[in-house]
């Protein structure tokens, strides 16, 4: 047995390494009111790390709760880790990095959760997996899905980008639109899952997807050659994929490792903060989430506990901005970088461009500062609609030619 099962409130460990979803006794105190209680953490047994830190290398399969026999059927990782000058020399930042998840096979981070999902499945026999989505982990599912010969079946809300359900019919998945929210969403798939049986892959309501996201950890030490960052700039909706960074840093502690955690930082919109108002103020309860940044917009964060506790115990903290600076920040990117972020990806870093002056003064200039960029803007051009345009056509003439600018 390579792991077993630990509740993130109440403490109870489950020694077993079957197939859970959450704490039973403090799920039943869920109301849908306040942040879910209940979520489960995957403690590794003892002989798993000890393994992992004799090794001259290690790789997210040496921390996974299900090793992957054919990890070429899907690769996962390792993404690039970009060292973005002109945005260094703007902010002032010399060791600032972006870790371009983007590059994923599906186009976002959601790939690493539902690798290790598909994992469990077949691990347990199961051919079928449903899912929520609002497009980035429905798309990565059914990716994974398609390579491995699998079934999805996903849930997302009607509302949700084009390029994303496409992505995700196009791989072959079952999409069901919904008439509702991410939430509710989220709530039919468990009862279809309920009703029809397979794996319930729903961020967070299966620990695996926290356990698959944490692999990023692993491979930001190896790639800054066996040393962690001062801080990790996060987007963060319903808490998953910061626990899952938290995750990954705190089994590479428990290793022998590392001797300390990143401060992870906590990107949200002020239209979408449940999350940041927990950290900041002990406040679990549903605030109305109205963000143009749909991958991070969620009323009722499936892992908002865990997440508050995990950048708590780092010593970080909550950074909220504004539809209009995660806009901007695109076209920042886009200009200075060179990367197509989408939006709730360049939250992470519109976050970072706000927190500037306190993240210095905490932790100085030289501090390594790494991005997560999670998702392709490829995925919701219409972002763009009406804030960039196509330049009209010229005529086909040497005359055209000499009437334009010369570019300098």
């Amino acid at each position: 047995m390579r792991f077993h099962y630990r509740c993130s409130d109440c403490g109870k460990e489950f020694r077993t390494d079957g197939i859970m979803y959450q704490c039973p006794d403090c799920a039943a105190e869920n109301d849908g009111t306040r942040f879910p209680k209940g979520n489960l953490i995957v403690e590794l047994e003892e002989e798993v790390l000890r393994a992992a830190a004799s090794k001259e290398h290690v790789t997210p399969d040496d921390f996974y709760p299900y090793p992957s026999p054919d990890p070429d059927s899907y690769p996962v990782g390792i993404t690039p880790l970009m060292r973005p000058r002109r945005i260094q020399r703007k902010l002032g930042l010399p060791n600032l990095s972006f870790k371009l998840d983007s590059q994923l096979i599906s186009g976002s981070f959601k790939d690493r959760a539902s690798y290790e999902v598909a994992l469990q499945a077949i691990a347990h026999g199961e051919r079928k997996i449903a899912l929520a989505s609002t497009g980035n982990a429905g798309a990565a599912m059914s990716a994974v899905g398609a390579a491995m010969g699998l079934d999805i079946v996903l849930f997302v809300p009607a509302s949700a980008p084009i390029n994303k359900l496409m992505q995700s019919v196009l791989y072959g998945a079952h999409v069901i639109p919904v008439k509702g929210t991410y939430d509710d969403a989220f709530a039919l798939s468990i009862e279809y899952t309920k009703l029809f049986g397979g794996i319930n892959r729903n961020t967070a309501y299966n620990p695996m997807t926290i356990e698959g996201k944490k692999s990023i950890s692993i491979e930001l030490f190896e790639q800054m050659g066996r040393r962690i960052p001062d801080a990790v700039y996060v987007p963060v909706g319903d808490g998953c994929i910061i626990a899952g960074v938290a995750k990954g840093f705190s089994d590479l502690r428990k290793a022998g490792l590392i001797d300390r955690l990143p401060r992870l930082i906590a990107c949200q919109s002020e239209a979408s903060d449940a999350i940041s108002r927990a950290i900041r103020n002990d406040d679990f309860r549903i605030v109305s989430a109205t963000t143009r940044a749909d991958s991070i917009s969620v009323d009722l964060p499936a892992n908002g506990r865990m997440a508050a506790s995990y950048v708590r115990e780092s010593g970080g903290w909550a950074v909220t901005v504004p539809d209009q600076a995660i806009l901007d920040s695109q076209l920042v990117l886009t200009s200075l970088a060179g990367v197509l972020a989408e939006p709730a990806a360049a939250c992470a870093y519109a976050a970072l461009e706000k927190d500037r002056g306190h993240l210095i003064s905490e932790l100085g200039a030289d501090a390594e500062v790494a991005v997560l960029l999670t998702g392709t803007g490829f995925k919701d051009m219409k972002a763009f609609d009406g804030r960039v345009s196509i330049p009209p056509a010229i005529e086909n003439s040497v005359e055209a030619v000499r009437a334009l600018p010369s570019f300098d």
